[in-house]
């Protein structure tokens, strides 16, 4: 992308405020930061979360779920994994997925257009498949393994399947979600 995306400016915060933000409005009582690549340039602009790190930022995404996962209290009974690069996603939809956990779902993937996006949710009796994710499938993995106890729920917010690969992609996005291009930088 070639600038560091947590700390890109998104409306009045940073993209990672913005992630911060739409989970705990959503309902998220604890949320745990992962944090590698340039943390104490991050922590400037963390409150009220939990901080673990992953040693080896350069590793696969498993990497980081396990960290995460072994940061959140034993007696949690469900995990939302978000990613940074996913900012606009609506309170509602965390609202959304929590509430399916609540009548029964084990793990939910909210959709847009049939198309998979975060932030997903999961029960904690998979916390052990979660510290030991295969670190070439990931998440994917995990769907694949318990494919019939993923509940795909659809979401009337393309925010949820729109991430920020590019400089294009996050100057689209944040245009799309406030209206306007983000500032100079």
């Amino acid at each position: 992308m070639g600038a560091f995306k947590p700390l890109l400016p998104f409306g009045n915060k940073t993209v990672i405020e913005s992630c911060i933000d739409y989970l705990h409005s959503g309902g998220v009582d604890q949320i745990v930061v992962v944090l590698g690549h340039r943390a104490n340039e991050i922590r400037v602009f963390l409150k009220d979360v939990k901080i673990a790190i992953n040693p080896d930022p350069e590793s696969e995404m498993g990497a980081s779920i396990a960290a995460g996962t072994r940061a959140i209290p034993n007696d949690a009974q469900c995990v939302l994994i978000a990613l940074v690069d996913h900012p606009a996603v609506p309170p509602a939809i965390v609202s959304k997925l929590i509430e399916e956990w609540q009548h029964g779902a084990r793990i939910v993937i909210p959709t847009w257009q049939n198309r998979g996006g975060h932030p997903v949710l999961v029960d904690l009796g998979f916390r052990e498949e979660l510290l030991s994710l295969d670190q070439t499938g990931g998440l994917r993995s995990l769907f694949q393994s318990h494919f019939d106890e993923v509940q795909r729920l659809a979401v009337d917010s393309p925010f949820v399947a729109r991430d920020m690969d590019t400089w294009d992609d996050y100057l689209a996005l944040h245009e799309e979600a406030f209206g306007y291009p983000p500032p100079k930088l």
